[in-house]
C-alpha cells in the first residue's frame, strides 16, 4: 500500500526558514513527478511546485519562485520542500503528493497519492 508521510512542519517567524520532508513508501517512485500543494483555511488547494522524476525537472508557482526549492533523494524515496524567506501568506496546511501517470502538472487531480499534511505557521 501506497503510504507518504510529511513531516517538518511547525511555528516560524516570517523571514524564516522551514524544511519539509516527504517520505514514500509501498513503491519506488523514483520515475515519477512528486509535488508539493498547500491549503489555507477556507481556500483552495493550490499548486506549489513539482519535481519529475528521472531528470529532476523542477517547476514553481509565481508566489513561491525565488523562496522555496524542492529536491528529491531517489535512494530515500524522499521529496523535499526548503522554505525560505516565509511569509505570513505562507501559512497553510502543505501536502505532498505522487502522479503515477508521469504527467507534470500543477492540477491537484493528476495526483494519484496523497500525504496527511503537514502545518505550516508563519507568525508576522
Amino acid at each position: 500500500q501506497v503510504q507518504l508521510v510529511e513531516s517538518g512542519g511547525g511555528l516560524v517567524q516570517a523571514g524564516g526558514s522551514l524544511r519539509l520532508s516527504c517520505a514514500a513508501s509501498g513503491r519506488t517512485f523514483s520515475s515519477y513527478a512528486m509535488g508539493w500543494f498547500r491549503q489555507a483555511p477556507g481556500k483552495e488547494r493550490e499548486f506549489v511546485t513539482f519535481i519529475s522524476g528521472n531528470s529532476g525537472y523542477t517547476y514553481y508557482a509565481d508566489s513561491v519562485k525565488g523562496r522555496f526549492t524542492i529536491s528529491r533523494d531517489n535512494a530515500k524515496n524522499t521529496v523535499y520542500l526548503q522554505m525560505n524567506s516565509l511569509k505570513p501568506e505562507d501559512t497553510a496546511v502543505y501536502y505532498c503528493a505522487i502522479a503515477t501517470s508521469r504527467a507534470l502538472t500543477i492540477v491537484p487531480r493528476g495526483y494519484d497519492y496523497w500525504g496527511q499534511g503537514t502545518q505550516v505557521t508563519v507568525s508576522s
